[in-house]
């Protein structure tokens, strides 16, 4: 789901950036009011848990692969608002350092997967959770929260790239960006994420939930976290580090995210505005997820061990300039 650079217009891209800035404004100002001093680290913690579940790509029938994202079990643990600002910091840190996602489209892919998917997820899985009112009810809102906010993104990451043929065209009339429209765009990204990637979100989120309740209860209870479920958390995350090199397994590429070679066999030419737009030359450092010279596997571990790092030092800093404050439930 990621939008990779130059699939969207800079006129698209500065839109959607414009999008997500109320939401990320919105999100800090509230976390800096609830989430207390001791408790911002775990926004780093999980935004790694989200930066190791997108490793692990699954293939589907097709050729094409998709991920998790975890943004509506951040959401239902520690608010959506947190979610947005764990998993925007994610998106971003791929973008920049792996080649993960366009830099232009940051902000179109935080919309997407940072703000739609943890809100809308969140906002589901209340209703249900509420209106059960029970253990079942809460795992029964996680899954069909999650699937539905992950579709959700799906539908306007699709819609963003159906749109860029109907506005951006040369004067051959061959599309400048992304070249498939709305009835190709939607149908592809909505199948895959229908089936499949929905059912790996719900099933990623509500295997994670059962972990941290049986494991650290305290986060479901708006309580600071204690030595014995930071160890498990550590544990399971420091786990799945190790087991990412099975995404590489996958081989397919995601859905809109093919390179000029795919792109010129799909539609018979590379649209120019996608071969020169304005950051066609930037390198990331470890594209791919991949470290010059090692073998992939070892790249992949690394790479992942680099996410989960600066997710939490990240989060850790912020931390520092956060007042001390008492605020739990």
């Amino acid at each position: 789901m990621h939008i990779p650079e130059n699939y969207l217009s800079p006129a698209t891209c500065a839109v959607m950036t414009a999008a997500a800035i109320p939401a990320w404004g919105y999100s800090i100002k509230k976390v800096s009011k609830e989430i207390t001093k001791d408790k911002m680290p775990l926004l780093g913690i999980f935004a790694a848990f989200s930066f190791v579940a997108m490793m692990f790509n699954i293939p589907i029938v097709g050729g094409s692969t998709g991920h998790a994202v975890g943004g509506t079990l951040i959401a239902i643990l520690l608010g959506p608002e947190a979610a947005c600002l764990s998993v925007s910091v994610t998106l971003i840190l791929q973008a920049l350092l792996f080649g993960d996602g366009g830099v232009l489209a940051i902000g179109a892919n935080c919309f997407n997967m940072a703000f739609v998917l943890p809100f809308v997820g969140y906002a589901v899985y209340n209703i249900i959770a509420r209106k059960m009112k029970n253990k079942t009810g809460k795992f029964i809102g996680a899954a069909v929260g999650s699937y539905v906010g992950i579709n959700c993104a799906a539908l306007c990451t699709a819609v963003e790239f159906g749109i860029q043929p109907l506005l951006f065209k040369s004067a051959d009339s061959q599309a400048l960006y992304c070249p498939y429209g709305l009835n190709v765009s939607i149908p592809a990204m909505m199948a895959e994420h229908l089936t499949l990637f929905g059912l790996a979100e719900a099933i990623f989120t509500v295997a994670m939930l059962a972990f941290v309740e049986k494991t650290s209860p305290e986060i479901m209870a708006k309580k600071p976290t204690t030595k014995k479920g930071n160890t498990f958390i550590g544990g399971l995350l420091a786990v799945l580090t190790l087991a990412t090199p099975i995404g590489l397994l996958a081989t397919g590429t995601a859905w809109g995210e093919w390179g000029a070679d795919e792109m010129t066999d799909l539609v018979g030419y590379v649209p120019s505005g996608l071969e020169n737009g304005p950051l066609s030359a930037f390198e990331a450092i470890c594209p791919d997820y991949s470290i010059g010279g090692l073998p992939d596997w070892v790249g992949y571990i690394l790479c992942a061990v680099i996410g989960i790092a600066l997710s939490t030092i990240l989060f850790k800093l912020a931390s520092t300039f956060m007042k001390s404050k008492v605020n739990y439930d």
